[in-house]
């Protein structure tokens, strides 16, 4: 039985892990046959306490993708049960995270040489279909080669254990925070490309000027950016998944690659345009304490992110 934070039994968790892996059709009969399957074994070892009875079944029954594999009539030929988890969650790990970040990197080099958008467009697929079928060919090939070498099981991780398996996840509304913040942070992106490529604002006579500083192309520019992007990335994975330590250090790392440059280039007062700044002020000089406060707001922002990610990574927050 699912405990009262939605956490769920080990038994839960393995049950959950198992059925995910295989067709919707077959999901209910095997969730039904898998459990009475653990609770008559964890029955059958009354002498042993429960907890520690589940745990050793579950030890004994494996990986649940191996286990899901059995259930679903798939043979695992190429890779081998042995290898098989490893090179699938490394395989899913790179298409979702890796690889969109080539693309954006590629698309957004498309931007800065001024083609257009069905040229970028293109580009993007084209990153997409090269790059992810060099990224799952020669993953097989390295998996299939050591599916032959005759290499154990830890020549690529541990032994599965019970405590491998994610928590349970309760059904649950999208998260909206996480997706505005994915939309959020996309938006700043093609904002910062896109004024750089377009030269928004016309002077009076005539002549068409970035907002920000041009020279911050040539340094600064691209950490902010790299930031912004991992930042977009790290808000898809985590609609989709809890914050755990991991994911809330890398985004950690992020807000830092994101934040730091940014409050720098304010502190130095380089982030405007100057011929913008006199074309709109005037004789008006912006004050300097304009940029120290926005220098300090984006690092304190960005510690507050943080901070936040780390409590609700330890369930405090």
């Amino acid at each position: 039985m699912a405990s009262a934070s939605g956490a769920g039994t080990l038994a839960d968790r393995y049950v959950d892990e198992v059925v995910r892996h295989i067709p919707a059709g077959q999901r209910d009969d095997v969730a039904a046959e898998l459990r009475a399957t653990i609770a008559d074994t964890v029955e059958a070892r009354g002498t042993v306490g429960q907890e520690a009875a589940e745990r050793a079944v579950l030890t004994e029954l494996g990986d649940p993708l191996r286990l899901a594999a059995r259930y679903a009539d798939r043979p695992l030929a190429l890779i081998g049960p042995a290898f098989y988890p490893a090179y699938k969650r490394l395989l899913v790990l790179l298409l979702s995270t890796a690889l969109p970040v080539v693309m954006a990197v590629t698309m957004g080099l498309d931007v800065l040489d001024g083609k257009g958008l069905g040229e970028v467009i293109g580009s993007g697929v084209e990153t997409a279909l090269t790059v992810g079928a060099q990224m799952i060919a020669w993953l097989t090939v390295v998996f299939a080669v050591a599916e032959r070498s005759g290499k154990r099981v830890e020549a690529v991780g541990r032994e599965w254990t019970p405590d491998d398996l994610p928590e349970r996840r309760a059904p649950q509304r999208r998260c909206t925070a996480a997706y505005a913040g994915v939309a959020w942070h996309a938006l700043l992106l093609a904002l910062v490309v896109w004024q750089h490529t377009a030269k928004p604002y016309r002077t009076s006579g005539g002549e068409r000027l970035e907002v920000l500083h041009p020279g911050l192309w040539s340094g600064w520019m691209w950490p902010v950016l790299a930031g912004l992007t991992g930042l977009v990335v790290l808000g898809v994975i985590r609609a989709m998944h809890p914050w755990t330590l991991r994911l809330a250090a890398w985004s950690a790392a992020v807000e830092a690659l994101f934040a730091l440059p940014l409050a720098w280039i304010l502190h130095r007062q380089e982030f405007f345009n100057p011929a913008l700044l006199e074309s709109v002020n005037g004789s008006w000089q912006t004050p300097d304490a304009f940029y120290t406060v926005a220098a300090l707001g984006v690092l304190a922002v960005g510690v507050g992110e943080t901070a936040k990610h780390f409590r609700a990574a330890r369930g405090t927050g």
